[in-house]
């Protein structure tokens, strides 16, 4: 009785530690695996960059001076003139007018009458838009035509107070944004319903995952429906007898899940010493030394006065201090080679140094030829 107790035992325990061996490769591949609408763009669904050159009007006495700011003034009298304003020959002295740029982003397939956001920026010299009203704007896209006309009162994420010494300034007041304040005019010509085969690419180019997105689309199809062509992109073609059209067969593909590839790669910002290592960085077997040599000059002249009583002077002596300090705890450190990236940086940790050093230790590992990853300095 007791054997047959320990067999099931045993046979209970090797299943379960079968399940949680299954478990815990499936929950780390899905952890890995990424969908196809998250890597990739399909062919036609973006967005167009609009832009405009408009006034913005209500201004506290905080606008472009017309003196200093020609562009402001000239579309200030066309602006007049044409509203049946005669100005020639006037002097005009306002600073509650400021001239700007729009910018805007087109959504794809933008029906007419929907409303977009819009972003509003200073051209000349004005020190806040506070307050402001921007009026009619046409939004041009790159081929010259209006897409979106732009107006409405601007909201600014900061301020600036000043009196007659002292001015204060927070955020970027010449700079603001009007939340759905452009409506859509025109719409984009592109029918995507219609259309029997498409592109999709990449937003990180990679031959690996253009491969397995291309054959993970062809398993879910059935059919060879989807070619790799480049790093940068796979092209779909409709299957004959499917049931639907294009953006059917999208909505079933950008579901899909692959494991992107990536390439060994080091980003190095010298600026303010970030560094970011990809999971495949590899090192050959290398050992490093960081030395710490420091050495610092003080100087502490003193004064040297002559006794009472005597003829002389008052004089400066200089004094000079030298301290040269090493430090003997940095040791040569020794990195195995083929090591993961969690043993790279605990092995570089260990050495005790500091990002900005670890820089510097990354190059000339790299230089060295132990470094099997590319390293790009921002």
């Amino acid at each position: 009785m007791s054997r047959k107790i320990l067999s099931l035992l045993a046979a209970t325990m090797v299943a379960f530690l079968h399940y949680a061996l299954m478990t815990s490769t499936t929950d780390s591949a899905a952890q890995a695996a990424s969908r196809i609408k998250d890597i990739a763009n399909f062919e036609g669904i973006r967005d167009n960059q609009l832009i405009g050159y408009g006034l913005v009007v209500g201004l506290n006495g905080t606008g472009d001076s017309l003196n200093s700011a020609p562009f402001t003034k000239q579309s200030l009298q066309a602006m007049l003139e044409r509203m049946g304003v005669n100005i020639t020959g006037a002097n005009l002295n306002t600073k509650n007018v400021a001239a700007v740029m729009v910018t805007a982003n087109l959504p794809a397939f933008s029906v007419q009458g929907s409303r977009i956001d819009v972003n509003i920026s200073a051209l000349g010299d004005a020190k806040s838009l506070q307050g402001g009203t921007l009026l009619v704007t046409p939004l041009m896209g790159a081929d010259g035509e209006a897409y979106a006309i732009a107006q409405g009162p601007i909201a600014i994420g900061g301020f600036a107070a000043e009196g007659e010494a002292a001015r204060i300034v927070q955020g970027v007041p010449t700079s603001g944004r009007i939340a759905n304040g452009a409506l859509v005019e025109r719409e984009l010509p592109f029918q995507l319903a219609s259309m029997s085969s498409l592109r999709l690419s990449l937003r990180n180019p990679d031959l690996t995952t253009a491969r397995r997105m291309a054959q993970s689309i062809n398993d879910l199809i059935g059919e060879p429906v989807a070619e790799p062509l480049n790093p940068t992109g796979v092209r779909l073609t409709l299957p004959r007898n499917f049931n639907g059209n294009i953006v059917d067969l999208l909505t079933d593909i950008e579901q899909l899940t692959i494991e992107p590839d990536l390439p060994a790669r080091i980003i190095i910002d010298e600026t303010t010493g970030i560094i970011v290592m990809g999971q495949d960085v590899r090192v050959s077997t290398v050992a490093i030394a960081q030395g710490n040599l420091t050495i610092t000059v003080a100087e502490t002249p003193q004064v040297s006065q002559p006794n009472p009583f005597a003829n002389g002077q008052t004089t400066e002596v200089p004094r000079t201090e030298v301290d040269v300090t090493t430090d003997t705890e940095k040791r040569l450190a020794l990195l195995e080679g083929s090591v993961p990236l969690r043993e790279l940086v605990n092995g570089l940790n260990a050495l005790g140094v500091g990002p900005r050093d670890m820089i510097s230790i990354l190059q000339a590992i790299k230089a060295s030829g132990a470094l099997q990853a590319e390293i790009e300095v921002m």
